[in-house]
């Protein structure tokens, strides 16, 4: 035990899920306030809006996160370099995107969500989450993931305060009101997130120099989060647009409760991330050996949660209030996404450290689009039971494709060192 827990990958775990856990807690107090005050109809025009800024939303930052991760986990003293060169790329991609939210929120959502909410959730998504999330890439590079799990819990905590001065002014609160209070929640985190990187890891040499090579793959990092995104939120989007605001809230409610209990998972996830990138200098049969080693353990808390889910969804209407009383089938509908998760996540970080990113990301691609057709036939029939069905495929189709890209690549990687060896040996 005492050498587990010298280890770095193990002492980073650790803070990400104490600081997860502690998240945890206040976004379950926040996620109640809000669910219950806002009810059905409003949280579903809130999440309608979070959805479509999230598609775009990974583009913000043009992969400068992962980037900064992959080449600084590999050596520090480029740390100010790939700092200045992220925040540059940031501030430059959201100005664009901003203005494309707005302008395609006409077109993509009812007109009974006011534009006002769109531009403050737009602002505070894709400038001031992107900064934010920025931030705690940066010291997810260096591996000071107590810092990164810091600003987490910030970013919580400013919501849930701002969340109950809210409501101590109004007791059933606009979405327009909650869509103020979101934005400037998110603008005090960003300053004090900014100054955490600045004073604990140095000033940002500010550049915009960046290798064919790395715009290519700082796109494919952007598209990967992005059909991520799409495959797991954009169903909020077409429920608000084809299905009800309320159906959205139902099927919202219970979606956040699955990626609720995923935490303790996405926290080792990120505490191995960067060393994914270090063992994928030795190829991918280095990073699936580091994968299928951390994979048992998840696997076996996603089949706890998995079950957890089955046996107590029907306690949700007594936190959330009675309209959310279908949400209880909405969750258990979506019950085994955690096993499907736990499973594809680590292959494909194993594809990403190897320099595989780009088989990755057509990957899921692919699925983001097979996702969007099906939603388009499920949805108008079967409402949220349809958005539901649609997840349980995509996140199934994932384990399949990426299962079998990382059997062939290995394959292929190993005949390729086969074929090597024998070359020597005959020379």
């Amino acid at each position: 035990m005492n050498r587990y827990l010298k280890g770095a990958l193990a002492r980073n775990t650790i803070w990400m899920v104490s600081g997860q856990g502690l998240r945890l807690i206040i976004q379950a107090v926040y996620f109640t306030v809000i669910a219950r005050s806002l009810g059905a109809n409003n949280y579903g025009a809130f999440l309608g809006v979070v959805a479509l800024v999230g598609i775009v939303y990974p583009f913000g930052m043009l992969g400068s996160g992962n980037l900064l991760v992959k080449n600084v986990s590999r050596d520090k003293s480029l740390f100010a370099h790939y700092w200045g060169q992220a925040l540059l790329f940031t501030l430059i991609s959201t100005v664009v995107l901003f203005i494309l939210v707005v302008v395609l929120s006409t077109w993509l959502l009812p007109a009974s969500i006011p534009l006002r909410l769109v531009t403050l959730v737009s602002g505070a998504d894709l400038f001031g989450f992107s900064l934010i999330t920025l931030s705690g890439f940066a010291f997810q590079a260096v591996e000071q993931l107590k810092w990164t799990a810091t600003i987490n819990v910030l970013m919580s905590g400013a919501r849930l305060a701002g969340a109950l001065f809210l409501i101590s002014l109004h007791r059933h609160p606009t979405v327009l009101q909650w869509g103020y209070v979101y934005c400037w929640t998110t603008a005090l985190v960003v300053i004090t997130a900014l100054a955490l990187v600045s004073f604990k890891l140095g000033w940002p040499k500010f550049n915009l120099q960046r290798s064919a090579h790395e715009l290519r793959e700082g796109f494919y990092f952007s598209s990967s989060i992005s059909a991520q995104t799409v495959y797991n939120d954009i169903d909020k989007m077409m429920l608000a647009r084809i299905g009800t605001l309320d159906a959205t809230g139902i099927y919202g409610a219970a979606y956040r409760l699955v990626d609720v209990s995923f935490v303790p998972i996405s926290s080792l996830l990120a505490a191995a991330y960067p060393s994914f990138f270090r063992k994928g200098t030795d190829g991918l049969s280095a990073t699936l050996t580091y994968a299928r080693r951390l994979l048992p353990r998840a696997f076996a808390y996603a089949a706890l949660v998995s079950t957890s889910i089955l046996l107590f969804a029907g306690l949700v209407p007594y936190i959330l209030g009675p309209e959310y009383t279908r949400s209880v089938e909405a969750l258990r509908w979506l019950a085994l996404i955690p096993m499907l998760r736990a499973t594809h996540y680590f292959f494909s970080d194993a594809l990403t450290g190897a320099g595989f990113q780009g088989v990755r990301t057509s990957i899921q691609a692919g699925v983001a689009i097979f996702n969007v057709l099906i939603n388009f036939w499920l949805i108008p029939q079967y409402s949220w039971r349809g958005a539901a069905w649609a997840s349980l495929a995509s996140d199934g189709l994932l384990v399949c494709g990426i299962g079998l890209a990382v059997v062939v690549l290995n394959r292929q990687s190993r005949n390729v060192v086969v074929n090597s060896a024998a070359t020597a040996a005959s020379d």
